[in-house]
């Protein structure tokens, strides 16, 4: 099997090393990060990742990322439930009149969610002591280096048409690590296009641009170990801003407020007691401000990027011997809560892939292009066309304008409406939501259509549970004249 090093141990990376090692491989994970994890109940208060601009930020763990580890790695499921994760399952706890019911088959809607510094503290104790696989905290890569493939030495030779070949890295400290494979999962901040640049590589395709999306948000905790309910989803699309209300571990959870970037006249949102009054003023999420605060201000992310990257250039890689994973290779805005989930689809695929690896590295870095394209692309295609026309949805209605939606954003929406109304749909619009089904497979039922349209195809007329846009304003600016 092969000596892989992982650039970047967040939890991603994590899993990935996890299943890679415990499929035979020799994995090194080199964080940049210097501190190790403490004990999972301690993480919050206790652990600090720089490199991680999210770390504090509200994070939610969808079904689909429970379903690809209870399938690969079952005790990293156990290993989140151990450390406190919240089991949150909608058919387990709303109404039966809006259910139908809790079935055999509903526990596919299962998910254990934490606050992202205790599940991934709880991930890294379990990697850390797999066989094969070693953690290096506080090591940089500075550079990638090449060779010939199964010829050993560095020495920047390439391989065929002039493509380099990675043959392991240089960390800052000048030490080299040799490997048979180099997989990037540095994140959003990923270095890897530049890493690749000094080798001599052309460059991936990369699309990019700000999701165009700001953040405000607090945890909590209560005093009994037990979460708000939720009267309504944890996203709920308002007229200008969404609501996130996410339930966490050990009895905490997140609200946050998601505004366009552009919105400079929410910007006061970043001030606690108007970020308070606002929350309060949104009948379904007001609740969920009554807990202990964990945080002393509204913490606030901005200017985060969707950005997607082939490392395959009409059917030739850029280089071979390094491959990217989850965020190094293609990020959106986390608002719906995908990106982990994703990652983890993205890392069991990698396994999958490895295992019955090509010789011929040319082979495997379009054999992985291919995987990619197959598992994950399409999650990520759906996801950034919602968040595009969702974000012109609100800018439309900042200008007082009728937003004029593709049909297949009004589809979404009538399913988010007719979820409420219909038990069918309602597993439909979770399996979505949860990474599970793509909507092409969710919503393939015969008549499923035909009943989202007749039950949510109203839903840019629907009653808004929330203060208008003026109100909006008002409560965040004071009452103008």
């Amino acid at each position: 099997m092969a000596r892989i090093v992982m650039i970047g141990g967040g939890v991603v990376g994590l899993c990935g090393a996890l299943l890679l090692g415990r499929d035979g491989h020799d994995v090194t994970v080199l964080e940049r990060d210097p501190l190790p994890p403490p004990d999972p109940r301690e993480a919050w208060a206790g652990w600090e990742r720089r490199g991680v601009n999210q770390f504090r930020m509200l994070h939610f763990f969808q079904p689909g990322f429970r379903q690809a580890m209870a399938a690969t790695a079952p005790d990293v499921v156990g290993a989140l439930e151990a450390a406190g994760a919240l089991l949150v399952n909608s058919c387990r706890t709303a109404p039966p009149e809006i259910t139908g019911g809790f079935a055999d088959a509903d526990a596919r809607f299962d998910s254990y969610t934490a606050r992202r510094p205790v599940a991934e503290a709880a991930i890294a104790q379990l990697a850390a002591a797999t066989d094969g696989v070693t953690i290096r905290r506080g090591v940089t890569v500075r550079g990638l280096l090449t060779g010939t493939p199964g010829g050993g030495g560095a020495g920047g030779a390439v391989g065929a048409d002039g493509v380099p070949h990675v043959v392991g890295v240089r960390t800052d400290g000048g030490d080299d690590v040799p490997a048979d494979l180099v997989v990037d999962v540095g994140g959003r901040r990923s270095a890897l296009p530049g890493l690749l640049a000094a080798v001599g590589a052309r460059p991936p395709i990369e699309e990019k641009a700000e999701c165009g999306f700001i953040y405000y948000g607090r945890h909590f905790r209560s005093s009994d170990g037990s979460t708000p309910p939720a009267f309504g989803s944890f996203l709920m699309l308002h007229h200008t801003v969404s609501l996130l209300t996410l339930p966490a571990d050990n009895g905490t959870w997140g609200v946050g407020i998601v505004a366009s970037a552009k919105d400079a006249a929410l910007r006061g949102l970043k001030d606690l007691a108007t970020w308070t009054r606002a929350v309060r003023s949104f009948p379904l999420a007001a609740h969920w401000l009554d807990g202990e605060p964990l945080d002393d201000e509204v913490a606030v992310m901005a200017k985060i990027e969707d950005r997607h990257r082939s490392f395959v250039v009409d059917d030739q890689p850029v280089a071979t011997g390094v491959l990217a994973l989850g965020d190094s290779w293609a990020c959106t805005n986390p608002s719906v809560g995908r990106g982990i989930s994703i990652g983890a689809l993205h890392a069991v695929a990698l396994r999958d892939v490895l295992h019955d690896a090509p010789s011929d590295p040319v082979q495997l870095a379009r054999c992985w292009h291919g995987a990619t394209l197959q598992s994950v692309e399409p999650w990520y295609r759906s996801t950034l066309a919602f968040d595009g026309e969702r974000l012109a949805e609100v800018d439309a209605n900042i200008a007082g304008r009728r937003f004029e939606p593709s049909v297949e954003y009004s589809t979404t929406m009538a399913v988010l409406s007719a979820a409420a109304k219909d038990p069918e749909v309602l597993r439909a619009a979770l399996a979505i939501g949860g990474v599970l089904d793509l909507p092409s497979d969710a919503l393939a039922a015969p008549g499923l259509l035909d009943k989202v349209d007749r039950l949510g195809g109203g839903w840019q007329d629907e009653e808004q549970f929330g203060p208008d846009r003026d109100a909006l304003l008002a409560l965040v600016n004071g009452p103008t004249a």
